[in-house]
């Protein structure tokens, strides 16, 4: 549970804007998506594997220019 107190005179927009942020922090809301689905652990090591090489490529790719 969130906790954000909100301090004397403080607007409550501003408040708002730091629970969203603690809240995306938590990651929360990306958990629960990925539990909508089952996904196999050899799918999700193969995803992982593919994410890896796509990341080097671009970094390599900036590298060189």
């Amino acid at each position: 549970m969130l906790i954000i107190p909100v301090k004397e005179g403080e607007n409550i927009d501003r408040a708002l804007k730091r629970y969203k942020r603690k809240f995306s922090n938590t990651k929360t809301l990306r958990q629960l998506r990925e539990r909508k689905h089952f996904t196999k652990p050899s799918v999700a090591k193969r995803a992982e594997r593919i994410k890896a090489s796509y990341v080097q490529r671009l970094r390599t790719q900036e590298e060189l220019g």
